[in-house]
């Protein structure tokens, strides 16, 4: 019963979104007086290919999972990691919010949202 949880939350994650068009990594989110903490799962994502936008108080996490070098010319077995174009869009607590520091540690990339007074 827990696997088959496991199984549908994954599937829930890396179906692709409304258009059709790109695969939503799964996110956790944290609350402090002052800021926000979101953790995107974004393994073997580059930062340069993730672009972020806060509008209409939705944080929008967009950009492209690329297949890593060793895959081309491969025979492939078997792909699991969604590749390709993802955009996740977060609704946000009602407040205004700035994206401040960002990082990527362990396959994740970790954002810093302030609020704003």
């Amino acid at each position: 019963m827990l696997v088959e949880r496991a199984e549908r939350l994954q599937r829930q994650f890396f179906e692709p979104n409304r258009a059709g068009t790109a695969w939503q990594p799964p996110v956790d989110i944290f609350e402090f007086e002052r800021e926000l903490c979101v953790t995107v799962a974004l393994l073997g994502v580059r930062p340069d290919d993730v672009d972020l936008i806060v509008e209409d108080g939705t944080l929008i996490v967009a950009g492209r999972r690329r297949l890593p070098p060793e895959a081309r010319g491969a025979a492939i077995h078997r792909i699991e990691l969604p590749h390709g174009r993802f955009e996740r869009r977060i609704p946000l607590p009602v407040r205004r919010w700035q994206v401040g520091r960002s990082e990527f540690v362990n396959g994740c990339l970790i954002l810093h949202l302030h609020k704003e007074e």
